[in-house]
């Protein structure tokens, strides 16, 4: 099958690349993968609960509900929602070429398109201590900014694991509506800069603990109620009560299947052109988290997809151009 566009990727970014396309007559196609990075199709918003922070909804509304209502309106427009999972591409010629899962030989006919938008996201790194299954979303979450107001967090004491700059900054970020947050460090020392590293430790609202690993998150059945900690060193445990457990381990940006075609940083978040959203091949367009390391908020996913789609818009605007002058002999 060929299309203009082909979008891979069905959160907040994709959706809004697919709504842009779609209006602009482009008929996109949009795979949004069957757990791909081992989340459902609508990416890190499917795990969220409560979403309070995306305009429009002064009520809030929830991640699924969200999502739904994403999907609904790239199909109201014309988009062709494909829930299968892309696999493997080959960028190195037009039309690119994309197989779907249980599909990807070299002797399966691959999906075609001229313009190609790669939304797949990041998946939030997690730990599998016993309990996370079970209190997922029910005070465990892996991003501070968008869950941290809930109710079930205000005035509550709360833990982050990590070391580096992100935990640091979420810890922080979480005393806004914390009684206390303690910060659970595997080691002696942060990995963060200097500078984080300070300005947590002498947090009147933080408490940093030192070669530290949590190892169960536990609760009453609907809600986590403490945590688990065992000493790096004497492996003694301990409870600590806490009303939420946030992971600050960082991302994993959802590029394996794209191989080494891309250009990505020393993290494997893709490289796009600074203010735009192409990559270093032509055509290529990237939006969301999969190359965005620093905000990766629902809000600014969409607006990277925006751009992506009118990225995509004039690529191809310009390709049929130069297509035209090239059959009439002006090239």
């Amino acid at each position: 099958m060929h299309s203009k566009v082909i979008i891979v990727g069905s959160g907040p970014a994709g959706h809004t690349a697919a709504i842009y396309a779609a209006r602009a007559n482009l008929n996109p196609v949009l795979f949004e993968g069957m757990m791909a990075g081992g989340v459902a199709p609508g990416g890190q918003l499917t795990t969220t609960t409560e979403v309070e922070n995306f305009p429009g909804f002064p009520e809030g509304i929830t991640g699924i509900e969200l999502t739904d209502k994403l999907r609904e309106q790239s199909e109201r427009f014309g988009t062709e929602i494909i829930a299968e999972t892309i696999t493997r591409v080959d960028l190195s010629s037009r039309p690119f070429k994309l197989w779907r899962e249980g599909a990807e030989t070299d002797a399966d006919e691959p999906d075609t398109c001229d313009a190609l938008i790669i939304a797949t996201g990041a998946t939030a790194k997690r730990l599998g201590i016993a309990g996370e299954d079970q209190y997922w979303q029910r005070g465990m979450s892996a991003c501070a900014v968008c869950d941290g107001a809930a109710p079930i967090f205000r005035n509550r004491p709360l833990v982050v694991i990590g070391g580096g700059d992100s935990a640091c900054e979420e810890a922080t970020f979480l005393t806004k509506y914390a009684s206390h947050v303690y910060i659970a460090v595997r080691r002696d020392a942060f990995r963060a800069s200097q500078i984080m590293a300070r300005r947590a430790i002498n947090h009147p609202k933080i408490t940093v603990l030192w070669n530290t690993h949590v190892i169960e998150a536990k609760g009453n059945g609907s809600a986590l109620t403490h945590v688990v900690l065992q000493d790096a060193n004497t492996k003694e445990t301990r409870d600590l009560d806490v009303s939420g457990l946030f992971y600050a381990i960082g991302h994993t940006p959802n590029t394996a299947f794209l191989g080494s075609q891309l250009e990505t940083d020393e993290t494997g978040y893709l490289v796009v052109k600074p203010g735009m959203s192409m990559t270093n091949v032509a055509g290529v367009f990237a939006a969301g988290d999969v190359q965005d390391k620093i905000y990766r908020q629902a809000i600014t996913a969409a607006g990277s997809g925006c751009m992506a789609a009118l990225d995509a818009e004039k690529y191809l605007e310009n390709l049929a151009a130069e297509e035209h002058e090239r059959a009439s002999g002006k090239l």
